[in-house]
């Protein structure tokens, strides 16, 4: 388990993911529109409309990066949750860690295949958006549950 991170990273990843999280959700409200912390981006590239000369490869626009820091939030935060070790990183945890990606992976996409199938037009553009962070989320809840529930846990 070389690519796992120190347990003390565990606390700040809580802190980032659930600080994400809330804040996704509030911004969802709004529409995923905000003016806060607008700013001068650099765009890849920047579609602004079909015959405008400003469209191309690497502009620099004005956006509201709320959306983006909301969801670098929520990716460090799952990925530091996801990879700290546990205080005791025995057998039976490594197992379930491996287990609960496995679980994870087939259940986001079923999930996905599911709403491909019956989903459509601009819901379906909000499933992919959330589906960004479901194998987190999922793997997170499910190494969580796992571990939590076993009799002789130790915190």
């Amino acid at each position: 388990m070389k690519y796992l991170l120190s347990n003390k990273f565990k606390r700040p990843g809580w802190a980032l993911l659930f600080t994400g999280i809330i804040s996704g959700i509030l911004l969802s409200f709004n529409d995923y529109e905000s003016n806060l912390i607008k700013t001068k981006v650099i765009s890849l590239f920047h579609y602004d409309s079909f015959f405008k000369e400003n469209n191309g490869f690497l502009r620099i626009i004005e956006n509201s990066i709320l959306d983006e820091i909301i969801v670098i939030l929520i990716i460090i935060g799952g990925l530091l949750v996801s990879f700290s070790k546990e205080k005791i990183e025995d057998e039976f945890i490594s197992k379930t860690r491996l287990d609960s990606l496995g679980w994870a992976v087939v259940v986001n996409y079923s999930i996905l295949l599911f709403a491909t199938i019956f989903i459509y037009d601009i819901r379906y553009m909000h499933v992919l958006i959330y589906n960004m962070f479901t194998p987190l989320m999922i793997f997170i809840l499910r190494f969580n549950y796992v571990v939590y529930k076993k009799p002789d846990h130790e915190e």
